[in-house]
C-alpha cells in the first residue's frame, strides 16, 4: 500500500510539471502547424456540424492534393468518435500546380482548409463528447518530411436544438475557405473530349469567354503533368489541350478532374469521349487561387513518393523539446526507487524527520543544496558527453556501428552491467563510498553532495529509463541537451525537495525492502535483450567466429562478476576481476579486427534471392543493357532497414511487379564499412541508411524513395517504368 501511495504522488507530480503534454486539438510540427475544428462550440442532436482539418505552412512548403501529382500523399484521418457521431470525408479544395524540379505537384501552400461534416444522429447520447482523430500527412519543398499527430476535442451534445456558437478564430478560418470546394457544372454547360496525337483536347461549354484555365486529373498516370496546357479561348468557352502520360497504353473513356477558371472559379467535371453524347459534369465547392498553366519542363519521370530530407538530427519543436523533457523528469523520478539511489533519499527523510524542531527555511534551503548538487553533476555530465559528440561530429549516423570492436565492447559493457543488475554482483561501491564521505560533512555542504552522492549512484540506471529522451537531446543543439538533462536532474531532486517542503510526507514513503530487489532485477531484462541484438548484427556481418569470441568474451566476464560477487570488497577479489576485464577489452579489440579481415579474405558477398551485390559498374552495365535498376542501400544494424526489407521489399506483390518490369534487385550492405558505399550515398545527398534509389536508362540521376516504405510506395514507383517488350525470367532480369 506504501509502495502504491509513493507511485501516486510521484505521478501526481509528473502529472502537475507537464500539463502542456495532454491531448489538444493542434499540433506543431516541423514546417506545419495543424489543428481540428468543429466550428460550433455545441452539437445538436439530429444535425450536422461544419469541421474541418487546418494546415499553416511554412513559406515554401506545400501539402498535397487527393491526386498530388507526379509525387506525394494526402493528408488521411481516421477517428474515434462517439457512439451516435460519425464524420463525413474529407473535402479537398481546387489545388495549385507546384513545380518540383521536373516534377509537377498538384496541393496548397501557405494555408488550407479541409473541411467535413460531423453528423450528429438523434440517438447520441446527451452530454461531453470526446472527438478524437489520428492525422498524418507529406509536407515537402525540395525534400518531404512525413508527420503525425493525434488531436482531441470536447463538444457537448445538446437534447433539444441551440443556437451554435463558434469561436471567433475557428470562424475567420472557415469565412476565408469559403466557397474554395469545386462545384458542379452548370446543368447548361458540356464538357467532352477528343484524342490526339501528343493527348487529348478537352472542350467544354460554359456559355462565355474563358481566357483562364487549369486541369487536375482526378486519376493517376493519365496527364503529363508538367507539360503546359494549352489554352484556346471560343465564344462558349474553352478548349485545353493536354499531353498524355508517356506510358499510358490506351485512352480512357473519360477525363475525370477539377477545371480551374477565372474569379476563383472551380468545378469538378467528368467529360466523355466527342463520340458520345456531351455529359453534365458532377461535383461538390471551391474558390482557390488559380492556377494557369505551368512553363514548360522536362516530362516528368514515374509517380512516386518524393525524396525525403537526408537523415540528420531530429529537427527541433518546441513540442518535441516538452515530451523530451517530460519523459527525462519522469525517469528522473523512477530513479528514486532503484536500490542504488532510493537508500539516499530515505535516509535522508528520516534526517528530516528526526530534524523537525529545525526552522523550517532552513530545512527548505538544505533541499535546494541538494538540487544543486545534483543539477551541477549533471551539468558536469552534458559537458563531457557534448566534448565527445563534437569529437565525433564528422562521422555519419550509425557509422560507429560498422565497427566490430564497437560492437564487442559496448556488448561486453551492457552484459557485465546486466549481471550486476540481476543480482550477481554491486558496482560503483568505490564511487559510492568516496561520494559518502563527501555527504556526511554537516550543514549545506553535506546536502550538496548527498546531491552528487545521488548522481554517482544512478548514473549505472539510467538507460533503460531515458533512453529516448537523452537519444533526442544528444541529436539537437546544446542549448536543448542542457534542458532535457536539466529535467532529468530536476526528477530525480523533486521527492526530496517535496520532503522538505512537507516533511509529513515522509510518512508515505516505503521503507527499503524485497521491491527495490525485484525492480533491479527487473531492469536486466531490457539490458540482456540489446545485448542479444548487438550479437546478432556482430555475427550477420563478421561470422560465427566473431561470435564466438564475444561469446568467450561473456564468459570471462561471468567470471570477473563471481569474483566481485563471492568475495565483495576484497581487494584480492577486486584485482583479479580488474585483470580479467582488462583481457576481456584486449579480447575486444584484438579478436574482432584479426577474425574480421580473415572472414572478408575468404568469403566474397552472394546473391540472396532475386538480390545480387551491389557495384557501381553492375549498375552501369544494367543501364547500358536498357534494364532499370533498384538499389537497397542497407545494414544489418538498421532497424529501419529490416522492417521496410519485411513489409515492403519481400512482399509478394512487389516481388512480382519488380519482374514484370525486369528491374535488376541489388542490395548495397552497409554494416561493414565500405568507402564506394559510403560515396554513393554521399552522391545521393545521404548520410546514412536506409536509402531507395530507382535507376532508370535515359535517366541521368535516380530517383529517390522515402526512408519508410510500403508496397503501395514501390509499386506505384515502378508502375511509371516503361513495360519490357519481352518478360525475361527473374534470374536472367537479375544477371544470374
Amino acid at each position: 500500500m506504501r509502495v502504491s501511495r509513493l507511485i501516486f504522488v510521484l505521478l501526481a507530480l509528473f502529472a502537475t510539471g507537464l500539463p502542456a503534454l495532454a491531448d489538444s486539438s493542434s499540433a506543431d510540427a516541423p514546417h506545419v502547424h495543424v489543428q481540428m475544428i468543429v466550428l460550433p462550440q455545441g452539437l445538436n442532436r439530429g444535425e450536422a456540424a461544419e469541421s474541418g482539418l487546418y494546415f499553416k505552412l511554412e513559406p515554401g512548403w506545400h501539402v498535397y492534393w487527393k491526386n498530388a501529382g507526379d509525387a506525394g500523399e494526402p493528408p488521411h484521418i481516421k477517428w474515434t468518435l462517439p457512439k451516435g457521431i460519425s464524420a463525413g470525408a474529407l473535402q479537398f479544395p481546387a489545388p495549385s500546380r507546384l513545380p518540383l524540379g521536373p516534377l509537377m505537384d498538384f496541393g496548397y501552400e501557405d494555408e488550407v482548409l479541409f473541411p467535413l461534416t460531423l453528423n450528429v444522429s438523434k440517438s447520441a447520447k446527451p452530454g461531453p463528447a470526446v472527438i478524437q482523430a489520428k492525422v498524418d500527412w507529406l509536407v515537402c519543398r525540395a525534400t518531404c518530411i512525413p508527420g503525425k499527430a493525434e488531436l482531441e476535442l470536447s463538444r457537448e451534445v445538446y437534447d433539444h436544438p441551440r443556437k451554435p456558437v463558434s469561436l471567433a478564430f475557428d470562424s475567420d478560418i472557415f469565412h476565408r475557405f469559403e466557397g474554395r470546394i469545386p462545384t458542379a457544372l452548370p446543368t447548361t454547360a458540356k464538357a467532352v473530349f477528343e484524342p490526339t496525337k501528343e493527348g487529348f483536347r478537352l472542350s467544354i461549354q460554359t456559355g462565355q469567354e474563358e481566357t483562364e484555365a487549369s486541369f487536375f486529373p482526378s486519376e493517376e498516370n493519365i496527364l503529363d503533368n508538367p507539360a503546359p496546357q494549352k489554352l484556346t479561348p471560343t465564344a462558349k468557352g474553352l478548349i485545353l489541350d493536354l499531353k498524355k502520360d508517356a506510358n499510358i497504353s490506351a485512352n480512357p473513356p473519360q477525363l475525370k478532374g477539377v477545371l480551374e477558371l477565372s474569379r476563383g472559379r472551380s468545378f469538378e467535371l467528368t467529360a466523355q469521349l466527342s463520340s458520345a453524347a456531351a455529359p453534365v459534369a458532377e461535383a461538390a465547392p471551391s474558390t482557390p487561387t488559380v492556377a494557369t498553366t505551368a512553363p514548360p519542363s522536362a516530362p516528368a519521370p514515374a509517380p512516386i513518393q518524393p525524396q525525403p530530407a537526408p537523415k540528420t538530427a531530429n529537427p527541433f519543436t518546441f513540442s518535441a523539446l516538452l515530451r523530451a523533457s517530460g519523459l527525462a523528469f519522469l525517469g528522473g523520478l523512477l530513479l528514486n526507487l532503484m536500490p542504488c539511489v532510493f537508500p539516499v533519499l530515505f535516509l535522508k527523510g528520516l534526517a528530516l524527520v528526526n530534524s523537525g524542531n529545525e526552522e523550517r527555511h532552513k530545512m527548505r534551503a538544505h533541499g535546494f543544496a541538494y538540487t544543486a548538487g545534483i543539477l551541477v553533476s549533471f551539468w558536469l555530465l552534458v559537458g563531457v558527453l557534448l566534448g565527445l559528440r563534437a569529437a565525433g561530429g564528422t562521422l555519419g549516423w550509425g557509422f560507429q556501428f560498422q565497427s566490430p570492436v564497437f560492437l564487442a565492447l559496448m556488448a561486453g559493457l551492457l552484459f557485465f552491467l546486466g549481471l550486476s543488475l540481476a543480482g550477481q554482483f554491486e558496482i560503483g561501491l568505490s564511487l559510492t563510498s568516496a561520494g559518502g564521505s563527501l555527504a556526511a560533512k554537516q550543514g549545506y555542504t553535506g546536502s550538496f553532495f548527498t546531491g552528487v552522492l545521488a548522481v554517482i549512484v544512478a548514473t549505472p540506471c539510467t538507460a533503460p529509463f531515458m533512453g529516448a529522451a537523452i537519444g533526442y537531446a544528444m541529436g539537437q543543439s546544446a542549448a536543448v541537451t542542457f534542458a532535457v538533462f536539466t529535467a532529468l536532474a530536476l526528477g530525480l531532486a523533486a521527492p526530496y525537495v517535496a520532503l522538505t517542503l512537507q516533511p509529513a510526507w515522509t510518512r508515505l514513503l516505503p521503507r527499503p525492502g524485497a521491491w527495490m530487489e525485484v525492480l533491479r532485477q527487473a531492469v536486466s531484462v531490457p539490458i540482456f535483450a540489446t545485448v542479444i541484438g548487438l550479437a546478432w548484427v556482430l555475427a550477420k556481418a563478421y561470422g560465427a567466429s566473431v561470435l564466438a569470441a564475444l561469446l568467450g568474451s561473456f564468459l570471462l566476464l561471468a567470471v570477473a562478476g563471481w569474483f566481485l560477487g563471492r568475495w565483495p570488497a576484497k581487494r584480492w577479489s577486486t584485482v583479479v576481476a580488474a585483470l580479467i576485464l582488462l583481457g576481456v577489452t584486449v579480447l575486444s579489440v584484438v579478436a574482432p579486427e584479426k577474425l574480421a579481415v580473415a572472414s572478408e579474405t575468404s568469403s566474397t558477398p552472394q546473391a540472396s534471392g532475386l538480390w545480387q551485390p551491389w557495384s557501381s559498374d553492375g549498375v552501369s552495365r544494367s543501364l547500358a543493357a536498357g534494364q532499370p535498376v533498384f538499389v537497397d542501400f542497407t545494414a544489418s544494424w538498421c532497424l529501419s532497414c529490416q522492417v521496410n526489407e519485411k513489409v515492403a521489399l519481400g512482399q509478394p506483390e512487389v516481388e512480382r511487379a519488380f519482374q514484370a518490369r525486369n528491374v535488376v534487385l541489388m542490395k548495397a550492405d552497409w554494416t561493414r564499412h565500405d568507402e564506394a558505399i559510403t560515396q554513393a550515398l554521399t552522391a545521393l545527398g545521404r548520410s546514412g541508411v536506409p536509402a531507395y534509389a530507382l535507376y532508370t536508362p535515359g535517366q541521368s540521376e535516380p530517383v529517390m524513395l522515402p526512408e519508410v516504405l510500403t508496397p503501395g510506395i514501390v509499386t506505384d514507383a515502378l508502375n511509371g517504368l516503361p513495360k519490357p517488350a519481352t518478360q525475361p525470367s527473374a534470374e536472367a532480369s537479375n544477371g544470374k
